[in-house]
């Protein structure tokens, strides 16, 4: 059973520290661990099978201590994952080459990841993962990565509510994202919730960065990310939007469980490049509630914005530049 564990894991510990500058490679390739997740001539990946039946166990409260899984299954491994634990340090290390997500403290409180490079752009290679923790400081790092760059996350479905622990007081300040699904994103694993993130001073930029900041969940999910405040960034090219706010995620609207977003605010994030602003997509019962643009400027923006919303969005001193200017109808030339 042990392939099926996390690379470096820590169960009820304290003063953790993982340092220095060398690199750790899970030699995870389309050859092996990748394969896993990887539909071939059109046949179900195999992993598909192993995730089904993890989630059947937890959505019928099969204990925990009951759900194993070694040989034989598919279920691929994080790299690091500290786990009821605190005061861990992780810094200035590289990570490459990973099975699934790469750094993934969970229940966990005191938590740095500073100065930590991420390279590795296989199936669900997020790169740094608090679930259900506390107290996270994310600085000085670098994400290049084939899922979101930093996904905060608080359990899934039925198990995130039995839990019932929220990932809270979280700074994200001073990094760099490259290719990614998502800059900084909550969920979809949301079910416990989120408050108290911030995220300053960082850059994101590239043809294969999708969005900048991002929330998704669903009916299934549920779930509330609130006050969640992004400033002082800069965006060069991201594929969708700057902002993206999805509870059509994969099951939709399909269950008991209303997501929320309240309380989101931008303040001086600028971008060069983007289809759009807002993509804000949501169903009938679902809350998404103050959200805000302050001093900032969007350029090079081609396509129209996606907004369904049943709550306030406030623009204040914003700059929208289309990619191809036009001119009113009633517009006369600017005068010497």
């Amino acid at each position: 059973m042990h392939e099926l564990l996390p690379f470096i894991y820590a169960f009820e510990q304290e003063n953790i520290a993982i340092t220095g500058t060398g690199t750790l490679d899970g030699s995870a390739s389309n050859e092996n661990w990748w394969r896993w997740a990887a539909r071939v001539n059109g046949a179900e990946a195999p992993a598909r099978a192993s995730v089904r039946k993890l989630l059947d166990l937890a959505e019928r409260g099969v204990p925990v201590k009951d759900r194993v899984f070694g040989k034989g299954e598919y279920l691929r491994n994080s790299f690091i994952q500290p786990y009821r634990s605190r005061n861990i340090l992780i810094e200035n290390i590289r990570i490459i080459n990973s099975p699934m997500w790469e750094v993934h403290p969970v229940l966990s409180t005191n938590v740095t990841v500073r100065g930590v490079k991420i390279s590795t752009h296989g199936p669900n290679n997020d790169g740094c993962d608090p679930e259900s923790s506390r107290d996270v400081l994310i600085e000085d790092c670098e994400f290049d990565t084939g899922d979101d760059c930093i996904a905060i996350k608080s359990g899934r479905d039925a198990d995130g509510r039995r839990v019932n622990v929220p990932s809270e007081n979280i700074i994200v300040r001073n990094s760099t994202m490259k290719d990614g699904h998502g800059g900084v994103v909550m969920g979809s694993e949301v079910s416990g919730g989120i408050r108290n993130v911030f995220i300053e001073n960082c850059k994101m930029d590239s043809p294969n960065l999708e969005r900048a900041l991002r929330f998704k969940s669903n009916a299934r999910r549920g779930g509330f990310a609130e006050n969640v405040f992004m400033r002082n960034v800069e965006i060069g090219q991201v594929k969708e939007a700057v902002l993206t706010i999805d509870f059509m995620y994969e099951t939709g609207p399909n269950g008991p469980y209303k997501p929320v977003v309240r309380n989101v605010n931008l303040e001086n994030v600028r971008s060069t490049n983007s289809p759009r602003v807002m993509w804000i997509t949501s169903f009938p019962g679902a809350v998404i509630d103050g959200v805000s643009f302050v001093d900032c400027i969007f350029r090079g923006v081609r396509a129209s914005e996606v907004v369904e919303a049943s709550g306030s969005i406030l623009f204040r001193n914003v700059k929208i530049e289309p990619l191809e200017k036009g001119r009113s109808l009633n517009s006369r030339p600017t005068w010497p």
